[in-house]
């Protein structure tokens, strides 16, 4: 007898039962929902959503929390970028306790931080006091809100670093360095362009990350309304007014432009994949 070899078969087994649990749990938790915010806001009229979604006051909450967003990922892009080199290529006193406090924004609620945050830069607090009278409030403005975003987003960038960094070969710097290349020519042509896929990709998420903050920004913020009001308070606020059109209208708008940065992390690691296939 003949046996003819699927060519589509899996060598680990249950291949289509695993893929079918992803597809339902991944829409059960993740594409429902947002389904459902897009559907009541269908129902609502185009008209009634541009007022709702465009107001003067939404309109400014856009602009905070996709600009301080911006300058946070870029903070970190660079910042970021260098705390995931010196982790990865040094080895020092209290290592270990420094590579674990990248992960603490994750594990601290956002809340606590904050309140923390805003304990800091209040003009008593340990360095308030030191920087309002010179002029840098860090409570209650717009600085406040891009500190919060910078704590809160900062692992983002230097946990996509460190496997890149840990993969990348001494023996490039090396190389580089017995062909009569300085220090910082090694760095711009050796080591930024095999760094370079990975710090966009942390900058994409850390600035997706930041979009959608709540708890870091609500204490230290103030929240007052076209200074300091991000999207994700302003949405609060509408519910707490009963008023759950705007509410959803504000949340979709955010929702588009979360899809639109996801959308450009796929393509970032899409391309870094070829690219470090050519290299």
């Amino acid at each position: 007898m003949v046996f003819k070899m699927n060519r589509h078969r899996h060598i680990l087994p249950g291949f289509g039962l695993a893929l079918g649990m992803t597809v339902f749990w991944l829409g059960l938790f993740v594409l429902l929902p947002m389904a459902v915010i897009i559907f009541k806001t269908m129902q609502i009229g185009f008209s009634e959503f541009l007022s709702s979604a465009f107001t003067d006051r939404a309109i400014a909450a856009y602009k905070l929390s996709c600009g301080a967003s911006f300058i946070s990922a870029c903070v970190n892009a660079v910042f970021g970028t260098i705390l995931a080199w010196v982790l990865c290529r040094y080895r020092f006193r209290w290592y270990r306790v420094f590579d674990a406090l990248i992960d603490f924004p994750f594990a601290l609620p956002t809340a606590v931080a904050g309140l923390t945050l805003s304990n800091l830069f209040v003009q008593n607090g340990w360095l308030g006091r030191f920087l309002v009278p010179l002029g840098i409030h860090g409570a209650f403005s717009r600085l406040g809100v891009i500190v919060a975003l910078i704590f809160v987003s900062l692992p983002f960038v230097v946990r996509t670093l460190q496997p890149i960094i840990e993969n990348l070969e001494p023996e490039l710097e090396e190389a580089a360095a017995t062909l009569g290349a300085g220090r910082i020519r090694t760095m711009i042509y050796v080591i930024l362009p095999h760094l370079l896929p990975g710090i966009l990709t942390g900058f994409s998420l850390a600035l997706a990350r930041s979009i959608g903050e709540y708890g870091s920004i609500v204490f230290i913020s103030g929240n007052i309304p076209y200074k300091t009001e991000i999207a994700p308070v302003l949405i609060m606020m509408r519910l707490e007014e009963y008023n759950y059109t705007g509410a959803m209208a504000i949340a979709v708008v955010l929702l588009f432009i979360s899809f639109c940065l996801l959308t450009l992390v796929n393509a970032i690691e899409i391309w870094s994949s070829k690219f470090q296939t050519e290299q």
